[in-house]
């Protein structure tokens, strides 16, 4: 959760520097430069390199790139070698976007090392594993003793090599995977022992670690963080050799962005334009989600249009219609949501979503039904007739009906087709839950009343 006391006086920033987490500096930063631009870009230049490149990467896209601009290579270059690899690839990428030049400068100005950490980890697709993972890892040999290999630990946390360790991940000579032992079951063991000596000692799968293939996709990995709760897995390779970690401050990321992507495409916004600052852009991006929902309005209105002479006779009607209509969209609304993100989640699928589609139509049912008698009382009594009632209560139920089912059906068809069913389901919903609603409640009214 942001910092809600962000400090907003530059100096004060400054002064406070070394008592605050990168994320909340970004934070003030970002507050800083809502006032002034100025003093945000002063601020930046003052950080120590040490904890730029965190405090950068913390920051929003369009400030992200208004930085990179602004600061010059050397300090670019700094800031990048004190990042872990994956970190630092991603300021690389980011940069190279904008500039080319001034990355393969920047680049060209870390340590071969870190150069060739890089240039394997551009390698990889933005959805895959390998994209997310980094090389810096605590590793040992089969036959290196626990003393060894904690007195390496040692000198490389001395060095700020090594960050955020849970565990040693133990490999052959093939570096070949075999097992990871956590650092707290690691201190009891005999340091004199090798690694192999203490996994042949214990059962099978004692220090079995969970891995994931570098080309699999990251978004079935987080659904394993989620899954097993864990903090960090191995990624592996070609015959299963060990390639880097991914940790979970990562995961959290792909599963915060997923959230997001998933809730603007529900309501028809596009995420890559809505931290544009140019505004018109960003405004002829979501008129054309409008201008889809333009026409299936106009839809509606023909089906009314069908029935003008039956709300001629019965003013009524045209006072009752939006209930229908609004009780429809919203219960399909809940359904929707329910069903996209159980299908992100992995929770069910086309092949086992008939125990789903009947819950949710049992569910619109039940409602339908509750507030078909709820709305039929209130429409006798307020206009004195109660076939009126049992009209909109009879169009209630109907609509309810198709909003579970369809509600439920759409995001599997979508999905079933290879199309996010976030995108284009809220458009076919309300237009389906707006034509049966307007005309079954006008059909019925025709047939009954007239």
């Amino acid at each position: 959760m942001p910092n809600e006391n962000a400090i907003k006086d530059p100096i004060k920033l400054l002064g406070k520097i070394n008592e605050l987490h990168p994320s909340d500096i970004a934070y003030s930063l970002k507050k800083i430069e809502q006032k002034s631009e100025e003093d945000f870009f002063h601020v930046i230049k003052q950080l120590p390199e040490d904890i730029l490149g965190e405090v950068i990467l913390e920051l929003p896209e369009n400030l992200r790139e208004d930085v990179y601009e602004e600061l010059s290579i050397e300090k670019l270059t700094d800031a990048v070698d004190e990042l872990e690899s994956d970190d630092a690839t991603d300021i690389i990428q980011e940069i190279e976007e904008l500039d080319e030049e001034k990355a393969k400068e920047i680049f060209e100005g870390l340590e071969e090392e870190d150069q060739q950490e890089i240039d394997w980890l551009k390698r990889y697709e933005e959805d895959e594993a390998g994209s997310y993972m980094q090389t810096e890892l605590f590793s040992a040999n089969l036959n290196e003793t626990i003393q060894e290999s904690i007195t390496r630990l040692k000198k490389g946390k001395a060095e700020d090599e090594l960050e955020n360790i849970h565990q040693v991940f133990i490999v052959n000579e093939d570096n070949r995977l075999i097992a990871s032992i956590l650092l707290e079951d690691l201190i009891i063991f005999d340091f004199e022992k090798t690694y192999e000596q203490i996994i042949n000692a214990h059962e099978e799968n004692r220090f079995k670690p969970f891995v994931v293939q570098d080309k699999d996709d990251i978004d079935d990995v987080a659904k394993q963080f989620e899954k097993y709760d864990l903090s960090v897995v191995a990624v592996i390779g070609y015959q299963d050799m060990l390639m880097g970690r991914i940790t979970s401050d990562d995961i959290l990321d792909v599963i915060e962005e997923n959230a997001t992507e998933q809730m603007y495409q529900l309501a028809g916004v596009d995420d890559d334009f809505e931290h544009e600052d140019n505004l018109f852009t960003t405004a002829r991006k979501r008129a054309l989600w409008l201008f889809l929902n333009l026409g299936t309005a106009i839809l509606a209105s023909l089906v009314i249009g069908i029935f003008d002479e039956t709300i001629e006779s019965y003013v009524a009607l045209a006072i009752l219609m939006p209930i229908v209509a609004s009780m429809g969209g919203n219960a399909g609304t809940q359904t929707l949501a329910v069903m996209v993100r159980q299908l992100a989640l992995g929770d069910i699928d086309f092949d086992n979503s008939k125990d789903a589609i009947k819950k949710e139509v049992f569910i619109s049912l039940f409602n339908g039904l509750l507030f078909a008698i709820l709305i039929g009382i209130i429409a006798w009594v307020w206009f004195n007739t109660a076939m009126l009632g049992l009209v909109i209560a009879m169009s209630m139920v109907i609509n309810l009906f198709s909003a579970g089912f369809f509600g439920a059906s759409i995001p599997l068809v979508l999905k079933k087709f290879d199309i996010d069913p976030a995108i284009g389901s809220t458009v076919l919903l309300t237009t389906v839950t707006d034509i049966v609603g307007f005309f079954s409640f006008l059909m019925l009214a025709k047939v009954i009343l007239l």
